[in-house]
């Protein structure tokens, strides 16, 4: 008994303004600048690009005020991996720490880490992704690819030596990034121009493809559903990690209330912000100039004619400031996933263990190596892909388990229940098997390959499983 009560525990360090700003700095990584571009070709009205951002907001507010319900009934480390685990069984919780693991939060960090090195670029140009290093057989390494890996190991290593010096970080970047992101709005709509805001907004509700060359592809209800579905990709992968505080519910000062509200501000933060942005995108730029927005970076070129020819680089900053601040809340909290799927015994026994500074300091290092490696595979795009559609399953199989779970346990404590239970959880299970099914129908090249990095969880979990039964029989046994 007193070897277990020597044993480090996680430390309640964070309080209600620190879960709010590790969703919203998890959430604001680069896809706000970025996005849109796409979204604008798929859809091709400023009326529907704001529509999207607005269906994507309305959908990621109704998950975390759903998600409320299950937070204080769990008010422990593992988030969304424990709701599955209730609700279900043990192996639905594995694939989703799985998924978790080998795409999910492993490609964001990889993806936001090149993000960052890619904006470093225009204020250091010997960081561009231009600029190779050396080969390895067909394999090029690229300065930006090593900058985004420093990165990466620096947060790791920042977060290993505890959880005061990670919510330093996140709380110190968010509130930057908020406040620059505001900045960018507030001085977008003073330059707003009249005759562009009345072109996009002429007939903005006509859904059609829209090219870069400007042509016009008029849509039949079928594939205005599935460009509808396609838009919603780059958005919901905006909107994403809104969830990233339940993973440190272990850690919060007073989880059963302040996990619930840090999801709930945070996502109504980053939706507003999200929505304003894109209004002062069709304000200053026309369509065209949104859909052949250089590499995609929309804000860059809002950036251009909001502030001039200095525009370039104060976004270039204010995306390093918010690539910095989101990959420390992505690494901070997904190896807290990691951590109890250990204590399960489905994961590498050593990443239940804590630190001296009550961190899962080997969960911490072994998701910098896989995200470090994708970084280096060049094929983190692709995995982006696959994570809207992947992570949308497992938001609509937890959203459910919150009715299986009033049946399964109806009297078990609930400091917050699901708002406007069973409208709106409902309604977002609804919405998100609609959107999965679309993106199974017509974007299959991503969405197959993201179902099959799933389903190739289940025999490694029976073969996990397999090995502790053989390790508790010879622990019987002796």
């Amino acid at each position: 008994m007193a070897k277990n009560s020597s044993q480090p525990k996680m430390k309640h360090e964070l309080s209600l303004l620190d879960g709010t700003m590790l969703v919203s700095g998890s959430m604001i990584g680069s896809g706000i600048f970025i996005v849109s571009a796409d979204i604008t070709r798929n859809v091709g009205s400023a009326g529907w690009l704001i529509a999207i951002w607005l269906i994507t907001g309305f959908m990621t507010l109704t998950a975390a005020l759903s998600y409320g319900e299950l937070s204080g009934m769990f008010p422990k480390a593992g988030g969304q991996y424990v709701y599955l685990k209730e609700a279900y069984n043990k192996l639905t919780a594995f694939l989703y720490g799985w998924s978790f693991f080998a795409v999910i939060q492993t490609g964001t960090i990889a993806a936001v880490g090149v993000a960052f090195s890619k904006f470093t670029a225009y204020l250091i140009p010997a960081f561009s992704e231009d600029n190779i290093l050396f080969q390895i057989g067909s394999l090029k390494i690229s300065a930006a690819q090593i900058v985004s890996i420093i990165l990466i190991i620096c947060l790791t290593y920042v977060n290993t030596r505890g959880v005061k010096g990670g919510k330093f970080i996140q709380t110190t970047f968010t509130l930057t990034k908020l406040i620059s992101l505001f900045g960018l709005i507030v001085f977008g709509l003073f330059a707003f121009k009249a005759d562009i805001w009345h072109a996009n907004w002429t007939n903005a509700w006509d859904l059609h493809n829209l090219a870069k060359d400007g042509t016009i592809t008029q849509l039949t209800t079928g594939t205005a559903l599935g460009a509808i579905a396609a838009a919603m990709v780059g958005s919901i992968f905006s909107s994403d990690a809104w969830n990233s505080v339940t993973f440190v519910a272990g850690e919060m000062k007073n989880p059963k209330r302040d996990v619930a509200l840090s999801m709930m501000w945070g996502t109504i933060i980053v939706t507003f912000i999200y929505v304003m942005a894109n209004v002062v995108y069709t304000g200053v730029l026309s369509l065209h100039d949104i859909v052949n927005a250089d590499k995609d970076r929309v804000a860059v070129s809002a950036s251009h004619v909001i502030f001039g020819n200095a525009g370039t680089y104060v976004i270039a900053v204010m995306i390093m400031i918010s690539t910095f601040g989101c990959n420390n809340g992505l690494i901070l909290s997904g190896a807290r996933v990691y951590y109890t799927m250990a204590k399960d015994g489905v994961f590498f026994k050593k990443t239940g263990n804590l630190n001296k500074f009550g961190v899962p300091q080997f969960g911490l290092w072994i998701q910098c190596v896989v995200a470090s490696l994708l970084c280096l595979s060049g094929r983190y795009g692709d995995l982006l892909d696959m994570i809207s559609f992947v992570v949308v399953i497992f938001y609509v199989l937890t959203i459910l388990g919150i009715f299986i779970l009033r049946a399964k346990k109806p009297d078990a404590e609930r400091p917050y229940k699901a708002i406007a239970y069973p409208v709106l959880p409902a309604l977002y299970i609804i919405m998100g098997i609609a959107f999965c099914i679309l993106l199974l129908v017509y974007k299959q090249d991503y969405t197959l390959i993201g179902l099959g990095i799933v389903l190739v969880g289940v025999p490694i979990y029976y073969i996990s499983q397999r090995n502790v039964k053989e390790e508790d029989e010879a622990v019987t046994a002796n």
